[in-house]
């Protein structure tokens, strides 16, 4: 094929990533006068967050007079089984309504009471209702509202753009170099300032509520080879409602909403499992705790024919089934030609977030490398072990916001752009060579074999001989990748976009199973049959910065007046393989 033009673009500010926390940023900047630039490897209408179902978390106080952004906190803490930075937390819930209220100004369209209030409900471990929403649907129209207000603001956007690399020099950026998938024409873009919002790497494990070829990692790659570093990977949810069937949507999301609106779980047995794990909130307990009793469930046998558990709504009036539980309900319909209204569906344990995630500093997301900012799902330090639901669409919009308003800063500050032709070299020389690539290892096989990996030995519970087992086959699968082949074809460079998303996983998935390796206890997400305790010790971050390089980092303590809102976090009822 005849080498493809290099296009060169100069922005001030470049957003990799076109999902809620990549567009929340450019919003930000362009509302500032600042020159920006977009781009994301999916179309921006189909970014990943509008998968988000269930609602986003601002202690409105609207249901629940009683709630402040400071129970919010200590629910979030608590939840996190106290690995999340206590400064990260403070910032996303006391910025959160204003969160809402710049989406309620640009169209939202919240779920609403009689009287006008912005509806909450329930969501998993809250204290209170304080989860706003639009049907299940919400992430859909969060990213409409984002995508709508992109465009009045006349952000430009680049789709199917493949970013695969960000340049340095000394440790300061000054842009990206990348492809077109369907063109193949080379992208060199200079900016000032780059903000990484390419999501997590739940991807690389079998069973995943995210499509083919998204959060396979990226952010992860691109932040290590710039000069960054990965906290806590190991930590990942796994969401406990994915279905089964058919194959080439296992893994697809069935709305926490399901279980907020009064589904029941039950074994293959039409036992309610749930009373055995948490008697008290059953169904309603942390998603931690729901997708251990599932996964427990159906390993000791007791699950369903496709191995998985029942989750079933069909008691409930099919009135509020259409109207609270309307995306669910098509869904099955469209999949399965399943009726929710009268059959139950069956569900299991599936890879759902990246707690962990690029490290960053809470009060502007900086990643160590200077003008690198990293947002969303790629980033970490809120989650902590575990996530409470509805908590990452409000991170997009607070940290958004305010790594928007550092990155203009920063560009209208800096007195000259250093750059780097090495670093150029390598990023084009690194294309090259993928390109000539005519090897026989087929790069979908790898991945494939990469996910099985990773779901027999990183999943919901884990042990020291499965990681070590794990590690041993992922050094196999890195090693083929020296004889892949590498075939553009006339539907566009897809061919070449996977073999960097198999790079960028296989670089997630060392991190992950090494750091799940090191953490030896059992916490929140993480669950280790070897050391079923929770270690008081490892109250501490876990960061990677490259093969077999791990650093243990301390967290501040807990603030007095969020630490009293906190009520006791319980291992009780946690491993029990």
């Amino acid at each position: 094929m005849s080498h493809p033009a290099e296009i060169q673009l100069a922005t001030s500010v470049l957003v990799i990533g076109t999902g809620g926390a990549g567009l929340r940023a450019a919003i930000e900047l362009a509302e500032r006068g600042i020159d920006v630039l977009v781009l994301g490897k999916r179309a921006k209408a189909d970014a990943h967050t509008t998968l988000a179902a269930g609602g986003i978390n601002a202690a409105l106080s609207t249901m629940d007079a009683e709630d402040s952004w400071q129970q919010h906190a200590a629910d979030t803490i608590k939840e996190s089984y106290l690995l999340a930075h206590p400064e990260t937390v403070r910032i996303v819930t006391e910025n959160a309504a204003r969160g809402i209220e710049d989406l309620e100004r640009w169209g939202m369209p919240f779920a609403r009471e009689a009287d006008g209030r912005i509806s909450q409900r329930f969501f998993g471990a809250h204290t209170h209702r304080r989860t706003a929403f639009a049907g299940d649907y919400t992430g859909l129209e969060i990213q409409r509202t984002l995508v709508n207000r992109a465009a009045q603001l006349d952000i430009p956007v680049l789709d199917r753009c493949y970013v695969t690399r960000i340049l340095v020099r000394d440790n300061v950026v000054f842009g990206a170099y990348g492809f077109d998938q369907e063109t193949g024409a080379r992208y060199l873009i200079h900016a000032d300032a780059v903000v990484l919002a390419a999501g997590g790497h739940t991807r690389i494990w079998r069973r995943t509520s995210s499509r083919r070829d998204e959060n396979t990692g990226d952010s992860f790659r691109l932040a290590v080879l710039a000069g960054g570093r990965i906290r806590d990977p190991e930590l990942v949810q796994f969401h406990p409602s994915g279905l089964i069937e058919p194959e080439s949507a296992a893994g697809t999301l069935v709305s926490e909403a399901a279980r907020g609106e009064g589904g029941i779980l039950r074994n293959a047995l039409g036992e309610r499992f749930m009373e055995r794990y948490d008697p008290v909130r059953r169904e309603l307990s942390t998603r931690d705790r729901v997708a251990l009793a599932a996964y427990t469930e159906i390993k000791a046998g007791r699950g369903t024919p496709q191995g998985g558990v029942w989750l079933d709504v069909s008691h409930l009036p099919r009135e509020t089934i259409m109207r609270r539980l309307p995306r669910v309900y098509q869904t099955l319909l469209e999949l399965q030609m399943l009726d929710i209204t009268r059959t139950p569906i069956e569900i299991a344990p599936t890879a759902h977030y990246s707690m962990g995630g690029v490290w960053v500093r809470p009060e502007d997301h900086g990643t160590g490398v200077e003008g690198l900012y990293a947002i969303g799902e790629a980033a970490s330090g809120l989650h902590g072990a575990n996530r409470l639901g509805g908590n990452s669409l409000i991170e997009l919009l607070v940290y958004g916001r305010i790594v928007g308003e550092t990155a203009a800063k920063y560009s209208a500050n800096l007195g000259a752009q250093q750059r780097c032709a090495l670093a150029l070299a390598e990023a084009r020389a690194e294309v090259d060579e993928l390109l000539a690539a005519d090897g026989p290892e087929n790069i979908r096989a790898l991945q494939r074999g990469l996910r099985d990996i990773m779901t027999e030995h990183a999943g919901v519970v884990r042990d020291e001989l499965g990681l070590v087992e794990g590690l041993i086959r992922l050094g196999e699968i890195e090693a083929s990748t020296r004889d892949l082949g590498v075939h553009p074809d006339l539907a566009g460079y897809q061919d070449l976009a996977h073999a960097f998303d198999l790079k960028a996983s296989l670089l997630a998935a060392r991190a992950t199973l090494e750091a799940a390796l090191e953490r030896r206890e059992t916490r929140g997400c993480h669950n280790r049959s070897d050391f079923p305790a929770l270690d008081p010790t490892q109250r501490v971050n876990l960061v990677w910065s490259g093969p077999g390089k791990i650093t243990r980092e301390p967290i501040p303590p807990v603030p007095a007046e969020i630490a009293a809102l906190m009520r006791e976090v319980s291992s009780e009822g946690k491993l029990v393989e």
